[in-house]
């Protein structure tokens, strides 16, 4: 990770790198904890693609050599195809693997690519994203005018799924609440995700649901943000004009060699980005943003002050 200009921030991160979290909840369950199968195609990805241009093949030269697809090629390489324990055994040999241990590890990641995760059966648009964010171990969140999901309210929750268009019916509406509050068992589990979320001073002024969920939601940033696993900034309005007014975006990183990844979600579709030199890009404009954001500290006493803003009036 790249050191940000705040150094108040970084040391609060840093911080919980080596630190057991609190819980969040005290009456809090467990979800099982998987072996995401959305990242072991990711993994199994990156070493196909390793494997294919250390022998100085294009991706066309071995699709033909495999009699695959370019397409099927392209897909198991980007973690969006799932090899089967067919494809690995002629990947293996194209490619000269001869390692019993690795073509075994090669074929165990097949497999798991191939499994479901719990979030399989919700039929998101996002399952993908579900995915990556179960097995991350930490997730720079940048967010302009709501609070991040993992962080939100029940209450706050259904109120910004309501108002998705088309309208929903009232039992996907309990689905896709049920989903978001599940997801938010990674702050929890034994070994936390590491949030650090850099928030626009908008997000806490966006009246979501009405003041008494406002005041909840905000109490929430308050209590979660004394937890050494997440890290809350707020870019105050006098902090004027910055390159993320726009935008909202999300930095996933991973254990052992899964490359990190920015998504970037928006009204039309998700994009994810996983070029070194898109990753380099934004780790730098949040690391600009987080120097603009108050620290975190100061940054919990602002919530608190436009918390009791809500409360008198």
């Amino acid at each position: 990770m790249n050191q940000p200009h705040d150094p108040e921030g970084w040391d609060h991160w840093s911080r919980a790198m080596s630190n057991n979290a609190k819980l969040l909840r005290k009456d809090a369950t467990f979800v099982p904890e998987v072996r995401s199968p959305t990242v072991r195609r990711r993994e199994l990805g990156a070493l196909l693609r390793k494997l294919r241009t250390d022998k100085g093949l294009t991706v066309e030269q071995a699709a033909e050599q495999l009699m695959f697809s370019m397409s099927k090629l392209s897909r198991m390489e980007t973690g969006h195809g799932a090899p089967s324990r067919r494809d690995i055994r002629d990947l293996c040999a194209l490619y000269e693997v001869t390692d019993e241990a690795e073509r075994k590890r090669m074929m165990n990641l097949a497999v798991e690519g191939r499994q479901a995760g719990w979030w399989q059966s919700y039929d998101l648009d996002f399952d993908d994203y579900v995915g990556l964010e179960a097995a991350a171990v930490g997730l720079r969140y940048y967010q302009c005018t709501i609070v991040p999901g993992l962080l939100q309210t029940r209450a706050y929750a259904k109120a910004m799924i309501e108002v998705t268009i088309p309208k929903l019916t009232a039992e996907r509406i309990t689905e896709l609440l049920e989903v978001k509050l599940t997801r938010q068992q990674v702050l929890i589990r034994k070994e936390p995700l590491l949030l650090w979320a850099v928030l626009d001073e908008a997000a806490l002024h966006r009246m979501v649901g009405g003041r008494a969920v406002m005041v909840e939601q905000l109490d929430h940033l308050i209590e979660v943000a004394d937890n050494a696993n997440i890290t809350i900034q707020i870019i105050p309005y006098g902090a004027g004009a910055h390159p993320g007014m726009d935008s909202t975006f999300n930095i996933l990183e991973f254990a052992g060699p899964v490359p990190k990844l920015v998504y970037v979600e928006g009204l039309v579709g998700y994009n994810y980005l996983d070029r070194p030199a898109d990753i380099d890009k934004y780790q730098q404009v949040f690391d600009y943003l987080s120097s603009l954001a108050l620290n975190p500290k100061d940054s919990i006493a602002m919530i608190a002050r436009v918390k009791q803003a809500y409360t008198e009036k």
